[in-house]
């Protein structure tokens, strides 16, 4: 059987985007069961959406530091205890757990969207 690429080139692409989407919805969903157990070790829950953002909702008990001041408030975060990221997508908190796992944070989880914390 042989495929013929011009034959499903169109379908390449949504394809993907799908398999992209349906993969972190499960990788989300897998966060969202960790959050009671890393809650009860003392996680510290940051929001990285706009202060706007936050204020317009959040997780009751987060910290609101946006994305572009992470890297600079990040000295003021404790090492040892977990942190469960969040924005508005899932997208900013991921960029935010790259960030704070390369400065040597160990226990980063990428929860998401904030509604995911609650």
């Amino acid at each position: 059987m042989t495929i013929d690429f011009e034959t499903i080139k169109p379908y390449l692409l949504p394809a993907g985007a799908a398999a992209y989407l349906l993969l972190r919805y499960f990788r989300f969903r897998l966060a969202r069961k960790k959050l009671p157990a890393l809650a009860a070790e003392g996680a510290v829950f940051i929001d990285v959406r706009t202060p706007a953002e936050f204020a317009a909702g959040n997780r009751p008990g987060s910290v609101n530091i946006p994305l572009d001041e992470i890297a600079g408030r990040a000295g003021k975060l404790d090492k040892t205890k977990p942190v469960i990221l969040s924005c508005a997508s899932g997208a900013r908190s991921g960029v935010a757990a790259t960030m704070l796992k390369g400065m040597g944070f160990r226990q980063v989880t990428n929860a998401g969207p904030w509604q995911n914390t609650l």
